[in-house]
């Protein structure tokens, strides 16, 4: 056999390796991660709810979900176990590490384009035309008058589907 015919084989085993061997070792992680939990941890559940652990056995977490409300999960179930300023900012929105700098960015844009001047009138300004102008808009800009003269003299002006049939 060739070489050439068995390269295909070879890398293709040699993906599936690399693909195995990497999602052994996120499954490593993961167990190492839910066997490394205490109590009074907060976690994430897989489904994503958010709870303290009350409680670790072997195979099952005991957590508080709500004062009064225990519920037991595989652990398994647990999908992150969270830093205590991770929690507290998800669960109940308290702030720990604000920065220091007393940078703050506004939520919204307004503060950013508001003056001390009061706002001109807008009635004052003539309005913005942003369409273009071709002959026929160029004429628009002539008198009223002079338009009026020119239609006595030329006649009805025709709309569509009239004809000069005789």
């Amino acid at each position: 056999m060739n070489i050439v015919t068995l390269l295909p084989f070879i890398v293709l085993i040699g993906a599936m390796f690399l693909m195995t061997r990497s999602a052994k070792r996120k499954q490593q992680q993961a167990a190492s991660m839910r066997n490394e939990m205490q109590p009074g941890a907060g976690v994430r559940t897989i489904g994503g709810m958010y709870a303290t652990v009350k409680e670790v056995n072997e195979d099952t977490v005991l957590l508080d979900a709500a004062p009064g409300v225990d519920l037991l999960f595989a652990k398994n179930a647990i999908g992150a176990v969270l830093t205590d300023d991770e929690y507290n900012r998800i669960v109940h929105g308290i702030e720990h590490d604000l920065k220091s700098d007393g940078t703050v960015v506004p939520d919204d844009a307004s503060s950013l384009t508001e003056t001390d001047e009061p706002a001109a009138d807008a009635s004052d300004d003539k309005p913005i035309d942003l369409g273009k102008k071709d002959a026929a808009d160029e004429s628009a800009d002539e008198p009223a008058e002079a338009k009026a003269d020119e239609v006595d003299a030329a006649g009805p002006k025709k709309t569509d589907g009239e004809a000069d049939a005789k």
